[in-house]
């Protein structure tokens, strides 16, 4: 969905209820002095009141509204916009100085997805995009982003695209934390892990909401994200609570085999790995996690045992009989074939491409 255009007044300045005093003692013809003598206040007070530099205390409306009719809300709402106003207008003049780093945040993407508005502000723009991520400032971004120690356990990606890399894991983090959960229990996922094994044969219409369920249930929250431009990325697993987990994958390649790879591969991070860590599934071979989380998907889809057999098929019909003994999607069997033998070009037709809402 196409964000519409949003166009909004927006002052850069802020006006004292002082103002609003003096036109409602002028309304009443009184003076200045006759004011500050019927409200115990001295002149110098009312003048700084007038000017905003001293706000109007409780005590202060409580006394207005005696001596002018007007409610003490009226005027403590008034000192209360005021304040709020000059606040945003001086936090407007601090983000000026900060717009620079939306060059690096991947805003258009964000817009195409209706996450931030068309607006021309960039001001605007920029809070939009810091609610987005949940933060109040652009160093509290790069505290949680780019700080060295997540740095670290992170993808080269992250290095060379820390904005588009960032967004398209806020995305899931935000679906992970819009999901119910129960607290996590490693029984029931590994239950629910062979259940969702099954729904590899469905279309997913079926399996989708079934999946989602299955890991809800064990404290795991699914997330689904678009993949963003130079985040080639199939797959996050982070753990949002001690006792919530998310399995984030992203709809690149959409050919079956390589969804359910990725998702039994961060099943596996949350099984087995640090729930300290953001993993990240960018094919990296170098940690032993990863190479672990391989493992456990390859293992849970088709037991090492089967790839002989696999290695050995000659048609069609022997990588369907094998999918039905394993009560798995032919795909899945077909692109084990591809990978053991190096022949990609074999059986593609059974590989279904997932298409999603």
């Amino acid at each position: 969905m196409k964000a519409k255009k949003r166009y909004e007044y927006r002052p850069d300045y802020a006006v004292p209820p002082g103002q609003t005093l003096r036109e409602v003692m002028e309304s009443l013809e009184m003076t200045q002095k006759e004011f500050a003598i019927r409200t115990g206040l001295t002149v110098q007070s009312l003048n700084r009141i007038f000017k905003g530099e001293q706000p109007i205390s409780y005590e202060s409306a409580n006394r207005f509204e005696l001596a002018t009719g007007t409610p003490a809300s009226f005027w403590n709402n008034l000192e209360a916009q005021y304040q709020e106003q000059k606040a945003k207008v001086e936090e407007a003049r601090h983000l000026q100085k900060d717009l620079d780093w939306l060059k690096t945040i991947p805003v258009k993407e964000l817009q195409d997805r209706g996450i931030l508005s068309g607006t021309d502000d960039k001001v605007v723009l920029l809070r939009e995009t810091l609610a987005f991520y949940a933060v109040g400032s652009v160093d509290a971004w790069r505290e949680i982003w780019e700080r060295p120690a997540i740095a670290a356990r992170r993808s080269q990606c992250f290095e060379s695209q820390p904005g588009s890399a960032s967004a398209w894991i806020r995305q899931g983090e935000i679906q992970a934390h819009e999901k119910a959960c129960k607290a996590f229990d490693k029984a029931s996922f590994l239950k629910g892990l062979k259940k969702i094994r099954s729904l590899t044969k469905e279309s997913p219409e079926k399996f989708e909401p079934a999946m989602k369920k299955l890991c809800a249930e064990a404290g795991v929250a699914v997330s689904l994200v678009r993949e963003m431009k130079k985040v080639p990325w199939n797959g996050a697993t982070k753990w949002i609570t001690p006792q919530k987990a998310m399995i984030l994958l992203s709809l690149r390649g959409k050919g079956e085999d390589k969804f359910w790879f990725s998702f039994f591969h961060e099943a596996g991070h949350v099984l087995n790995d640090s729930k300290k860590d953001l993993l990240i599934n960018d094919g990296s071979k170098d940690d032993p996690r990863e190479v672990r989380a391989n493992e456990f998907a390859s293992d849970f889809l088709i037991p090492a045992g089967y790839d002989g057999h696999i290695r050995a098929v000659r048609s069609r019909e022997e990588i369907l009989g094998l999918a039905r003994d394993l009560d798995i999607a032919p795909g899945i069997v077909a692109g084990r074939f591809q990978f053991l033998t190096g022949q990609w070009d074999h059986y593609r037709d059974l590989i279904r491409t997932l298409k999603w809402k």
